[in-house]
This record gives structure tokens, C-alpha cells and sequence, in this order.
């Protein structure tokens, strides 16, 4: 099946599923395709430089777009990867699903700093280019703010003092911890890191502002 279609096929599942679990909108279709955004950007560059890529970009991509859908914080990661696989096997094949099963358990932040990088051996790039595509989705502000209202039911000025504190203790550390192999994360996350640093300035006076 060609790429578009598997891509089309991945965000009608986070749609049906992030309705169904009703995963609100931190983790779900518009974060989706703001880490699938970043995922095409680092592969375009490291492409280059690693062709045999070329023939990982439908799990690369699928695994961008799908690596929420079995969050902890929503279901059960094992009934979540399951439900992947059951979905997509009539177009991925099994060890394809295999491989993203392995990237998109093992890729998030807290996962990394407790065990480290997995070992994929050919696949270890395609599993750096989506967890640093999700890190620097991690940059935005307001999505952060958004999942403290609507998960944990977070007011609005408390849920920014929430996402501030987050965001020293752990966003901003990123690039100190050197959480990011690539060159083109290299290049955008002291951009991102800026913006975000820009964005809290601006709240912050907002927030002043209401005392």
C-alpha cells in the first residue's frame, strides 16, 4: 500500500479512538500531526545521509502519528498496541508492526531517562527521528496547559504555573541532556526552547496582571 493511504489510514484511527477514549486534544489529532510535521522534517535531512531510511518512512510515519494511542495515561498500553496492530495488519506487515510497537513503547521521555535507548539495531534512527519529533512538539506551550485543564481538570492559572514548573524541571533540560541526536533537533530546539521561554514571559505578565 502506498505511503499516503497507510497515513491516511493512521489519523482516521487516532480520530475513531481519540473519540472513543475521549482523549482530549494535548494527545490527540492535532498533536498528532504536529509531531508527524516534525518527523517529515528530520527524515527529509537524515535521509540523506542514511538511505536505507527511504524503506522505514511508512513506520517512521505511522508511528509519529500513532504513538499516543496507547498512552498510560488514557488506556491500558497493552490493549492500546493491540488495537494498533489489529488495526493496521491488514497493511503493515507483522514485523513492520513489530518495530513500531518497539519505537513507540519505548520513546517517551520518562521511558528514556529510566532505561535508555532500546536497541534496534538498522531501526535506531527511524526510533530518534520519532521520539525527537515528539520532544519538540513538547515545546508548546499551551498544549501542556491544555492537558492540565482537561485531564487532570487543572483551572486555567494554576494549570499554567503547572506547565511552568514542567517545563524547568524537565522541558527545558532537553537540550542539556542531550536528549536530541539528530541535526536538524539540534538546530530547532533552541529555537523552540526560546519561543517557549518568550510564550511563559507573556503569561506570566498576564497573570500578574489578575493578582
Amino acid at each position: 500500500m502506498k505511503i499516503f493511504s497507510i497515513i491516511n489510514y493512521a489519523f482516521n484511527y487516532v480520530i475513531e479512538t481519540s473519540r472513543l477514549l475521549n482523549i482530549d486534544e494535548s494527545h490527540s489529532l492535532r498533536h498528532s500531526m504536529e509531531v508527524y510535521h516534525f518527523a517529515n522534517e528530520i527524515y527529509n535531512e537524515e535521509s540523506l545521509k542514511i538511505p536505507y531510511l527511504k524503506d522505514q518512512k511508512d513506520i517512521i510515519m505511522c508511528s509519529a502519528i500513532l504513538h499516543d494511542m496507547c498512552d498510560k495515561k488514557y488506556m491500558s498500553e497493552k490493549e492500546g498496541i493491540e488495537k494498533i496492530n489489529n488495526y493496521l495488519s491488514p497493511y503493515v506487515k507483522k514485523e513492520d508492526l513489530s518495530i513500531m510497537n518497539q519505537i513507540i513503547t519505548t520513546m517517551s521521555y520518562s521511558t528514556v531517562k529510566k532505561n535508555g535507548y532500546p536497541e534496534l539495531d538498522s531501526y535506531t534512527m527511524a526510533y530518534h527521528i520519532v521520539r525527537e519529533a515528539d520532544l519538540l512538539a513538547a515545546y508548546d506551550v499551551e498544549r501542556c496547559i491544555i492537558y492540565q485543564m482537561m485531564h487532570e481538570k487543572t483551572d486555567y492559572i494554576n494549570s499554567i504555573l503547572h506547565a511552568n514548573h514542567l517545563f524547568e524541571k524537565r522541558v527545558f533540560k532537553y537540550i542539556e541532556d542531550n536528549l536530541f541526536v539528530t541535526d536538524f533537533s539540534n538546530r530547532h530546539a533552541p529555537i523552540l526552547e526560546e519561543q517557549a521561554k518568550i510564550k511563559f514571559k507573556e503569561l506570566n505578565e498576564i497573570y500578574n496582571n489578575l493578582l
